[in-house]
C-alpha cells in the first residue's frame, strides 16, 4: 500500500463544505494530484466570472484543476486518466458516471453529511433539521452505481442542538466529516477498509433538493414544525412567506405556545417592536427576517422604516 506522500488522489467538489476536506486532506501530508470542480460561473451584479471554492483553493495551491462541463468528454476522460490516481475522493459535487467513478484501482470514497442509509440526497443537513431529529452524523463510503448507496466505511455521530439552525449544523459536521475522511484514508493506508452494505431494510427518509415549493412556511402546521423549517433553512435559502405582497424571509423566530382567537396565519404587530404570526397553538414570533427589496434585519428595525399602517394588522 502506498505511503500517505505517494497515494495518489483526485479529489472532487465545489462548495467551502469541499473545500475544508480539501484542505484538512493535504495538511495530513496526503497528495492531491488534481482537482475536479464546476466550471466559473457568472455571478453578482457585474456578472463576474466567479470560482467555486474549491477551486480557488486548488488554484491557491498549485494544483491542477479540471473543470469539466460534460463529465463523459472523451478529452476530460483522457486528461483524468493521465493522473493515474489511486484513489478519488468526493465530497458535494455531482453525480459521476461509472466511467469515471470506477477509474482508479481503489475507487472512490464519497462523505456524505448524514448517517447513511437516512437522508440520502442533496440537502441532508437541511432535512435532518426540518424533520425535527436530534442526532445526525457523517458518513464515509465507496461510491457505487445508486446515489448514496454504497458500502459505509466510517460513521461519526454528533447531537443536533434546539439552538442549532442549518448554518451551525453544517459547521459541526464540516469538521466531524474532516476527521472521518481522514480516518477512512488511514484505514488505506494501512489496509484495514472494512465496508459494511447499507440495511436498506429500514424506513428511510431522503433529503431532496430544496425548491421554492418546498420551503414555503404552511402557517397552519404546527408551531414546532415551523421552527424547525426555518432552522433548516437558515442562512440559507431560507424560509419564506409573504406579507404585504411582498416575499418575506423568516431567518430566525420562536415559538410561543398560548391559547388564542386568531386564524392560523394572521400577521400581528404593534407597528414599533414586534411582528408575530398566529399558528393554531401559539405564535410564531419573527425575530430576524428580510422583505422583498430590503436587507436582513431585526422585526423592530424593519417596523421603524417600513410604514404598516394601511395593513391595518391587529395588535396586543
Amino acid at each position: 500500500m502506498p505511503s500517505k506522500k505517494d497515494l495518489r488522489i483526485v479529489f472532487m467538489g465545489n462548495p467551502e463544505f469541499a473545500r475544508y476536506h480539501l484542505e484538512k486532506i493535504l495538511a495530513a501530508g496526503y497528495t492531491i494530484v488534481a482537482v475536479i470542480s464546476a466550471p466559473d460561473r457568472p455571478a453578482g451584479r457585474g456578472m463576474k466570472l466567479l470560482s467555486t471554492p474549491v477551486t480557488a483553493y486548488a488554484r491557491e495551491q498549485g494544483i491542477p484543476c479540471l473543470q469539466p462541463t460534460n463529465l463523459k468528454n472523451t478529452d476530460f476522460l483522457s486528461e483524468l486518466k493521465s493522473y493515474n490516481a489511486d484513489l478519488q475522493v468526493v465530497i458535494a459535487f455531482r453525480m459521476l458516471p461509472v466511467v469515471v467513478w470506477d477509474m482508479p484501482p481503489h475507487g472512490t470514497y464519497n462523505l456524505h453529511a448524514s448517517l447513511l442509509p437516512q437522508y440520502r440526497g442533496a440537502a441532508p443537513i437541511n432535512w435532518a433539521i426540518i424533520n425535527g431529529e436530534s442526532q445526525t452524523g457523517v458518513s464515509t463510503f465507496k461510491l457505487m452505481q445508486e446515489i448514496d448507496t454504497g458500502n459505509l466505511l466510517i460513521q461519526k455521530k454528533c447531537t443536533i442542538l434546539p439552538e442549532d439552525n442549518a448554518g451551525t449544523l453544517h459547521d459541526t459536521l464540516m469538521h466531524l466529516g474532516a476527521e472521518a475522511i481522514l480516518d477512512t484514508l488511514e484505514m488505506l493506508i494501512k489496509d484495514q477498509v472494512t465496508e459494511t452494505p447499507q440495511d436498506n431494510s429500514l424506513a428511510l427518509k431522503y433529503a431532496p433538493k430544496l425548491f421554492t415549493e418546498n420551503t414555503g412556511i404552511d402557517w397552519t402546521a404546527d408551531g414546532k414544525q415551523i421552527i424547525n423549517l426555518i432552522r433548516g433553512l437558515s442562512p440559507y435559502p431560507t424560509a419564506h412567506s409573504s406579507f404585504d405582497g411582498k416575499k418575506l424571509q423568516v431567518y430566525q423566530a420562536s415559538y410561543e405556545v398560548i391559547v388564542h382567537s386568531y386564524e392560523a396565519g394572521t400577521f400581528i404587530s404593534d407597528g414599533k417592536k414586534y411582528i408575530k404570526v398566529a399558528v393554531k397553538n401559539g405564535y410564531i414570533h419573527l425575530e430576524q427576517l428580510k422583505l422583498q427589496g430590503k436587507k436582513m434585519m431585526p422585526a423592530a428595525a424593519l417596523l421603524n422604516g417600513y410604514d404598516i399602517s394601511h395593513l391595518q394588522l391587529p395588535s396586543e
